[in-house]
């Protein structure tokens, strides 16, 4: 999908990579960007900043808690309504606190699941659209294991497996959606540099300060999002390190296929 001309969403897009991917939309073309943030977020600021960089009229703060589902389909239907139309959703909002893990499910997995489903509504074939492109933020841990933030490891393996059973052809003949999913490695956000305090306390803290002693830069990951919206198959699922480009990540077989392997 080209972004030029595109109306796009971000959940979380008032800071953080959700910014960063706000300002690459804004960068490679994208007619329209709708910033969906909490209410106590600087999101009216940065739209307006943003509007004052770019063309006024490009970008709208909308209200929308992704806890809350009657506040997220409202900032989902004032962002197409104000709009007309609505082409990338990027589900982005999260949190990385083991200690609060039932509000980290929430945001983590609940709401990228919101999410999702009203990406689907305004987007869907089925529903009257005209297709579009989902891309759901997971996390390098949501490929792999992680001793230090397993609860937070565990939300982002479902955001993946989410995404990739949404994107199932049958849907997507269905929907004329692409789905995918995306998994930055540690990047340089609050989400980083504030999780002292925020892993269970069975962890040491000592492993937290040898894992999170490189970190990637959020343009760069921006940079790499812009690529797996051009150029990434539905159903596909990409990490991004380092700064370097997007690799595919090597995940195992249609279910189908599985079933008659273990089955044989």
């Amino acid at each position: 999908m080209q972004i030029k001309g595109k109306i796009a969403l971000v959940t979380g897009g008032a800071s953080g990579i959700g910014l960063a991917y706000v300002k690459a939309l804004l960068s490679n073309g994208a007619a329209k960007v709708a910033i969906l943030d909490l209410a106590s977020s600087n999101g009216v600021e940065v739209a307006k900043n943003l509007n004052a960089e770019f063309v006024h009229g490009k970008v709208i703060f909308v209200v929308g808690d992704v806890t809350k589902s009657k506040e997220l389909e409202a900032g989902f239907a004032k962002a197409f309504e104000e709009f007309g139309g609505l082409d990338i959703v990027i589900n982005n909002a999260g949190i990385m606190d083991d200690t609060k893990w039932e509000l980290m499910v929430d945001i983590n997995y609940n709401g990228v699941v919101r999410g999702t489903l009203l990406g689907l509504k305004y987007m869907g074939k089925n529903e009257g659209g005209k297709g579009g492109t989902i891309v759901n933020v997971a996390s390098i841990v949501g490929v792999m294991p992680s001793n230090i933030f397993p609860i937070y490891s565990g939300t982002k393996h479902a955001v993946i497996g989410l995404t990739r059973s949404f994107a199932a052809p049958e849907n997507y003949d269905h929907t004329g959606v692409r789905l995918m999913s995306m998994c930055p490695d540690v990047t340089e956000t609050q989400l980083i540099t504030k999780s002292v305090g925020r892993s269970l306390s069975i962890i040491k803290t000592e492993l937290l300060n040898k894992t999170f002693n490189e970190m990637q830069s959020t343009e760069s990951v921006a940079k790499a999002m812009m690529q797996i919206i051009r150029e990434g198959e539905n159903g596909s699922s990409w990490i991004v390190t380092h700064g370097e480009p997007p690799f595919e990540v090597d995940l195992p077989e249609s279910s189908e296929k599985f079933v008659r392997k273990v089955r044989s």
